[in-house]
């Protein structure tokens, strides 16, 4: 996001009406006593940190044009915009404008230019040296800076610095990744200093061997927000520039690159051959591949019993991408015709076929994988060969797929399968039918069944039925199945939003039904979308003429759900509108 679209997100107010008054006013204690630490933007997102009695990671983002929210607290845990978030969104603000409370961004930042400016050299090193004694960040980038003044590389410093900060000291849950990788971020804004003529070769050496660790760390770390693989994958962009500039030795670039893809545990930077052709050259790629088909030479064919080798996966993928670039599809087919483990892995070999013009083989090693794994299919492989079917006017053929997959899983999606092929070969009506039918027996079936962790019979469930009335626009036929059994709430949603126009009482009926649900999920986005309705729910209303009982309705949902506050902040806005309509 932009610092503008920040900017017409987050406002005092509006992190005021999110938290409510009291937990507002606790954020701004957690903001003015400098508990917010390590604000940072980037991908979209605010991060920062906030201490108190614990330590809590929090984030801001744009959703849909609201502000959403996560902090590891146990009361945003429960939906509630709490303090800690209030405190992120106060220190953004105040960063983006650079002002102290009371003190405008710019007067500020333009006195202190002036002050510094008119200090003698060595008073600015006495501040610089005493803030770096503060500022870890700082010490670190000014440490590697002077290291490479003295006239070495800096190598054993940058080794160093990437030593300490890959040092993970145990496992590192998600809510300290972030720190772990603000301190690799550190070391990957030193080392691209480095993308220069002279120190590029430096940079391809350090960047292989930052990556490296920071990759043999990440096994005990829980990047679930992904912001160590960012800085990774930085890293991996710094290496190929670097390599761009340096052009290394292309065979032993081709050694090395080659160890990287085989060995890294995580491969988030990718070292193959084809991305790194520019670099390489001939003589390059042909190293690549010697080494490649030396590895693929021990691989022994995959089969059903051995399971998965991750080894074998990655030699062959290597072998595939560098046959691909030469453009022999016989030499593809039998690399990839050495793994024949999954039906999957014959459906692969069809679509290489196929792109080749080469169909009727395609067709046979489709029909192969079909017959191979008759207790494990893949609907991939049959949708291959349905169309197969089809262009050869094999319709029975076709149309009996397509019927399997439906009998295993009646539902929307093989029902628009089975509608797109029947209704190719002219015989929809009559699999329509047939296709409904069988769908209300599974409904009524799958309700009556009873298991271990179902001892009872359940309601029907008519979400599928409904699903498919809505895809046809058959409003008639929805409202019939939603009255007969349970439905999934988007789905009733949906269905009032098609009725509002010629049967609003049936819409009405169903949004009413909706809202309390949906309340109950107690979190501010539930809150946010019940609101919604109720304000369709009072605009169907006013329309006729139900102002009075439009109000007698809120006044029912304001008692039912007293104890959620958060809820009820919002619904008195919605009564606050009403009242303000009858006495404009």
């Amino acid at each position: 996001m932009t610092h503008m679209a920040w900017q017409n997100l987050i406002t005092r107010d509006l992190l005021k009406d999110l938290a409510g008054t009291k937990a507002f006013q606790r954020g701004e204690e957690c903001f003015f006593s400098g508990a917010v630490e390590r604000l940072l933007v980037s991908s979209g997102k605010i991060t920062a940190k906030v201490v108190g009695s614990e330590a809590y990671r929090v984030q801001l983002w744009e959703v849909e044009d609201d502000l959403g929210f996560d902090c590891s607290c146990p009361r945003a845990g429960d939906g509630y915009f709490c303090k800690h978030a209030v405190a992120v969104g106060l220190a953004w603000l105040a960063q983006s404008s650079g002002a102290m409370p009371g003190r405008k961004g710019r007067e500020l930042w333009r006195e202190i230019r002036q002050y510094l400016s008119g200090q003698p050299v060595d008073v600015l090193v006495d501040l610089l040296m005493d803030v770096s004694q503060r500022d870890d960040r700082l010490f670190k980038s000014l440490s590697l800076k002077a290291e490479r003044s003295l006239g070495g590389d800096g190598v054993e410093a940058f080794r160093h610095a990437i030593d300490e900060a890959t040092r993970t000291g145990g496992f590192v849950d998600w809510r300290e990744a972030a720190d772990f990788a603000s301190a690799i971020g550190q070391v990957a804004d030193s080392l691209a200093e480095l993308l220069k003529p002279d120190s590029a070769a430096t940079l391809v050496e350090l960047t292989e061997y930052a990556i490296e660790r920071v990759e043999q760390s990440l096994e005990e770390v829980d990047d679930s927000n992904g912001e160590v693989g960012a800085v990774v994958y930085r890293m991996g962009e710094l290496h190929f520039d670097a390599c761009r500039m340096a052009r290394p030795d292309p065979e032993a670039l081709a050694e090395r690159l080659f160890r990287l893809e085989t060995t890294l545990p995580f491969k988030l930077p990718k070292f193959d051959p084809l991305s790194y052709q520019e670099v390489l050259g001939k003589e390059g790629l042909r190293r690549y591949r010697e080494l490649a088909e030396a590895e693929w030479g021990k691989i022994k064919p995959g089969d059903r019993a051995g399971g998965f080798d991750y080894h074998r996966s990655n030699i062959t993928r290597l072998m595939e991408n560098l046959v691909e670039a030469t453009g022999d599809v016989e030499e593809l087919v039998a690399i990839k015709s050495r793994d024949l483990s999954t039906s999957h892995r014959y459906l692969d070999i069809a679509e290489t076929l196929a792109e080749a013009k080469q169909m009727d083989k395609a067709l046979e090693w489709a029909e192969r994988g079909l017959t191979a794994f008759p207790d494990r299919p893949d609907n991939r492989l049959r949708d291959f060969l349905v169309a197969a079917y089809l262009k050869r006017k094999r319709f029975d053929e076709g149309l009996r797929l397509t019927w399997v997959q439906f009998e295993e899983h009646p539902g929307f999606d093989t029902y628009k399968k089975l509608h797109g092929v029947a209704s190719q070969i002219g015989d929809w009506p009559v699999q329509r039918e047939r296709a409904l039918k069988l769908l209300a027996e599974t409904i009524q079936r799958e309700a009556s069944e009873t298991t271990r962790w179902k001892p009872q019979s359940s309601a029907p469930n008519y979400s599928r039925r409904v699903e498919i009335a809505l895809w046809e626009a058959d409003l008639d036929a929805a409202w019939t199945a939603v009255q007969q059994g349970v439905c999934d709430i988007s789905l009733m949603i949906e269905l009032a939003g098609g009725l509002e126009p010629s049967r609003p009482d049936d819409a009405l009926k169903l949004y009413r039904r909706v809202v309390p649900p949906i309340v109950e999920e107690t979190n501010n986005a539930a809150y946010a979308q019940a609101i919604g309705l109720i304000r369709r729910i009072g605009k169907l209303m006013t329309a006729r003429k139900e102002t009075e009982e439009f109000s007698n309705y809120l006044a029912e949902l304001r008692v039912r759900f007293k104890p959620k506050r958060n809820f009820i902040k919002l619904l008195d806005d919605v009564v606050l509108s009403v009242r303000r309509e009858k006495n404009p």
